[in-house]
């Protein structure tokens, strides 16, 4: 969360406090974090919000207090992890909760590992690391919150596995009154299923158990191929080992393919000074660089774009599972993704790819593709389906508008659905068609928050209003 305000309108408290900031005299303390008048922007900062106030609880009690106190006034709450996604999921003029004071590793059972959901991805990633275990699979930035992350759910590549959501085995809710729900799949099963992707829209998670595995080490071969080839193959390639994903230039004839391997051998990791080179140089430094030279020289974004891609280098490396799927990204930039069936995604690339160049301002960023294994959670965006995944990214404060809106019209083709903490343009009116138990996500949310205490302009605009069942 990034914020700013002036400091005579942020101050610590461990009294207990009404939301707003009004002490509560003699009943019993909550320890949390509040701030008053504070403005707080996303991590690309295209979404802000002046929420009333930030409360940032140190226990379940804390958050359940919260929304308790929110609710009986009427007021609204939103949970904000790292800023990490590009919509206006977490902003609120009303309440704004942190999880940053529950990040605990609290029991490791086996493979089965509980945390408290404000702890991020890499923090995760090394406390199972110590404990020899994994996450079976990763998208390519570790700095989010695990609630953000299964919220949206968020995922990496992998024709046979699911996204970070479908690893929940438990969970802890806190619902739109305050009340606190314990879910496990001894425990209402079915609320587990369907709650795993929620928006924020359910309810607020405060601790989650994951289905880890043994910690693994993966072999990463990253190759420089013609996009016809990869196209003409295009099923079998993303099938061809247990993570592969490409990136692609639009207008270019190359593409950056990358096989991640799951492997016994042990690791032999880069040199610091190749991965500096490489990740912290190439990828950060001189791509940013490029990058603005390209946003205040439209006209030679095409040829930095092919700059880049022939500057591509192929890689190879074996290294512990999370260091491979996960890369710094200082770059910022805004993204749009969608979710097709497999079989389109050649075809829509070809789309793309005859659509830039009536485009009024370049991308200057490459695709990326993924491939992620169906579910059947109600509002994952792979349900019932394995799903292509194309990612369109623009750097910030270039235009992206015409680029974004041009290419949803062609996911639309395929009743794509976008990732949930990425741009979109969609409503839900657009969106209910594309999942078949839509309704039965809308019946979860009108029983664990009919008052809409969880709400926000972004669920009413996907989700629409909280619905009435009789």
């Amino acid at each position: 969360m990034k914020s700013s305000a002036p400091s005579q309108l942020s101050r610590r408290s461990d009294a207990t406090t009404q939301c707003g900031g009004a002490p509560l005299g003699a009943r019993k303390r909550v320890r949390y974090v509040w701030h008053v008048g504070v403005k707080t922007k996303n991590w690309a900062g295209n979404q802000r919000c002046v929420p009333v106030a930030v409360h940032q609880p140190t226990s379940t009690t804390g958050v359940a207090e919260v929304v308790r106190r929110a609710a009986v006034a009427g007021a609204r709450v939103k949970v904000i992890g790292a800023g990490h996604s590009f919509t206006d999921v977490a902003m609120t003029d009303g309440h704004l909760l942190s999880l940053d004071g529950l990040n605990r590793v609290l029991e490791v059972d086996g493979n089965d590992v509980t945390v408290q959901a404000g702890i991020r991805l890499f923090e995760l990633n090394e406390q199972l690391a110590r404990r020899g275990l994994a996450m079976p699979n990763l998208g390519d930035i570790d700095r989010q919150s695990i609630a953000g992350a299964v919220s949206t759910a968020t995922h990496g590549t992998g024709a046979g596995l699911g996204n970070i959501a479908t690893r929940i085995v438990g969970f802890e809710l806190v619902t739109g009154d305050g009340s606190i729900r314990r879910v496990d799949e001894a425990n209402d099963p079915e609320l587990l299923r369907v709650a795993r992707v929620g928006l924020g829209a359910l309810g607020i998670l405060t601790e989650v158990t994951l289905r880890c595995v043994p910690a693994f080490n993966l072999h990463a071969v990253e190759t420089i191929e013609p996009l016809a080839d990869v196209l003409d193959d295009f099923e079998a390639v993303m099938h061809s080992t247990d993570h592969v994903e490409f990136y692609w230039f639009p207008g270019g004839r190359r593409v950056q393919v990358k096989r991640n391997t799951r492997t016994d051998e042990p690791a032999a990791p880069q040199s610091k000074i190749a991965h500096i080179r490489d990740k912290w140089i190439g990828e950060n430094l001189a791509f940013g660089t490029v990058c603005r030279v390209g946003r205040r020289f439209p006209a030679a974004a095409p040829k930095i774009a092919k700059l880049i891609t022939a500057s591509a280098s192929e890689r190879d490396v074996i290294d512990r599972s999370d260091k491979i799927f996960c890369s710094p990204r200082k770059v910022r930039f805004l993204e749009m993704e969608y979710g097709i069936p497999l079989d389109a995604v050649p075809e829509a690339i070809g789309r793309i790819n005859s659509l830039v160049p009536s485009l009024p301002f370049p991308p200057m960023f490459p695709i990326e593709v993924r491939v992620s294994q169906g579910d059947d959670i109600p509002l994952s965006t792979a349900h019932g389906r394995t799903s292509g995944w194309i990612a369109v990214h623009q750097y910030i404060g270039a235009p992206y508008e015409a680029y974004f809106q041009a290419v949803e019209q062609i996911m639309n083709d395929y009743s794509g659905r976008p990732h949930w903490g990425k741009m979109h343009f969609q409503s839900a009116q657009t969106l209910a068609s594309r999942y078949d138990e839509w309704e039965v996500f809308q019946a979860a949310r009108a029983e664990l928050d009919p008052a809409g205490t969880f709400a926000n302009a972004y669920t009413d605009r996907v989700l629409g209003p909280v619905a009435v069942f009789a």
